[in-house]
């Protein structure tokens, strides 16, 4: 969330990023914001003065003992003022708990280079990369074709665990699991640490790192429990320095997220849903960064880079979006997609986004760095940063219709071939 300091000092700004969001009805909320801030710190105030006029009353109270002399007056004003403290610290409880939910509605500031714009239709592209295949012949739908290979079983999937679940067979499960070893060499030799983290995360935690949206939309919890399955890595990887300090000399911190992640929403119906580009399951290679601010904008570039490294070793073609202002959700400050090309729809389609949280997150679960100003110790809210290394469903998907031959069979990128034993093409004419 934002640090209630810069919304206090900045109110202007924050109102008209919420215009360039298209969230006027939020614009309110800013006002009701700093009101009840400032009431609160008035309150508190208060609070400390009763406080330490407790302390000098009972100190009067001793001293007029020592003397001898009459303390009715003095303990008459000392009994009320618990009563006085108690219902200050309750109120000053019910503002707090208003200033935080205000916080917690309030989306990042965002980057002048964001585009403005309405929604996804109004994203700019950035650039391309990759030659784009002209097939001479029809190519079948990835998920059909796969069923046909023995390399997948929607049928009992769905059949055991609902739609948007799938049983990976044979080579596919091999390709699966190839993407993620290929993605873990490339980030690791790039100075990340690989981390496989907890599947759970506990509401607090999770709230730190996602829109109070998501709880209901996106991700499961687990019944009688306040817990969650993770919707990607970075969520407890960002989640595992709540209320820690780095030194200084420690940052950037760089993470390589393994796991599966678990999603409610698959997103909207559209041609081959029952595949692999939409699914409540799939595994995925993270990047999450912890940063010093100054640092934040070259790092955003460097993991967005490498991402297009990885695609580009697998030779998909693909192109870059910046996303607008009214398609970015709350947490970035700025954020790229990655959209591979779909030989089979003759279109774009999102494999990765790379999104600078600048101190949103940490602000949240307060995660700062320790740094010397002037002589003395300060702490500073870091930077965090996330970037899809390998989504493995939706790449495979886009390996399945690129690499796709007429005779039914599909080549395995070069790349690859190392991590799938040898085998160079799956399925028929292999």
């Amino acid at each position: 969330m934002l640090d209630i300091r810069f919304v206090r000092e900045n109110p202007d700004i924050v109102k008209r990023d919420l215009l360039k969001r298209n969230e006027p009805e939020k614009v309110k909320l800013v006002d009701e914001l700093v009101s009840s801030d400032a009431e609160w710190r008035k309150l508190k105030q208060e609070a400390d003065d009763l406080r330490h006029k407790r302390n000098v009353v009972t100190l009067e109270i001793s001293e007029l003992k020592k003397q001898g002399k009459d303390t009715g007056e003095k303990l008459r004003e000392a009994k009320e003022l618990p009563d006085k403290i108690k219902d200050a610290e309750a109120k000053l409880e019910e503002l707090r708990d208003r200033v935080e939910l205000i916080l917690m509605q309030l989306p990042n500031i965002l980057h002048d280079s964001v585009p403005v714009g309405k929604d996804s239709t109004e994203n700019a592209e950035i650039r391309r990369w990759g030659k784009i295949t002209q097939f001479d012949f029809e190519l079948k739908p990835h998920g059909e074709l796969i069923e046909e290979l023995g390399l997948a079983d929607f049928k009992s999937a769905t059949k055991v665990s609902g739609a948007g679940f799938v049983y990976l067979k044979n080579e596919l499960a091999l390709l699966d699991i190839s993407l993620q070893r290929f993605a873990i060499d490339f980030l690791m030799k790039k100075g990340f640490n690989l981390i496989e983290p907890p599947l759970m995360l506990r509401r607090k935690p999770y709230e730190g790192v996602v829109s109070l949206d998501d709880f209901e939309k996106v991700m499961y919890k687990i019944e009688g429990e306040e817990s969650y399955l993770i919707a990607t890595s970075e969520h407890p990887l960002v989640a595992m320095h709540m209320d820690a300090a780095f030194e200084e000399k420690e940052l950037p911190v760089k993470y390589c997220g393994i796991s599966p992640c678990f999603r409610r929403e698959i997103g909207s119906h559209g041609v081959d849903t029952r595949g692999l580009f939409r699914m409540h399951q799939f595994n995925k290679v993270e990047q999450v960064i912890f940063c010093k601010p100054e640092e934040s904008w070259q790092l955003h570039e460097e993991i967005q880079k490498n991402s297009e490294e990885m695609l580009q070793k697998l030779e998909i073609p693909y192109r870059v979006v910046s996303i607008c202002t009214g398609d970015i959700g709350p947490i970035a400050a700025k954020k790229y997609d990655i959209e591979a090309w779909f030989p089979r729809e003759k279109e774009y389609k999102e494999v990765t986004s790379a999104s600078n949280c600048t101190s949103y997150q940490a602000v949240r679960l307060n995660i700062k760095f320790k740094k010397i100003e002037n002589g003395k110790e300060a702490r500073e809210y870091v930077h965090t940063l996330n970037n899809t290394g390998i989504a493995t469903s939706r790449t495979m998907r886009a390996i399945i219709e690129n690499y796709q031959n007429e005779d039914g069979s599909i080549s395995v990128p070069k790349v690859l071939v190392q991590y799938m034993n040898g085998i160079k093409k799956i399925g028929k004419g292999k």
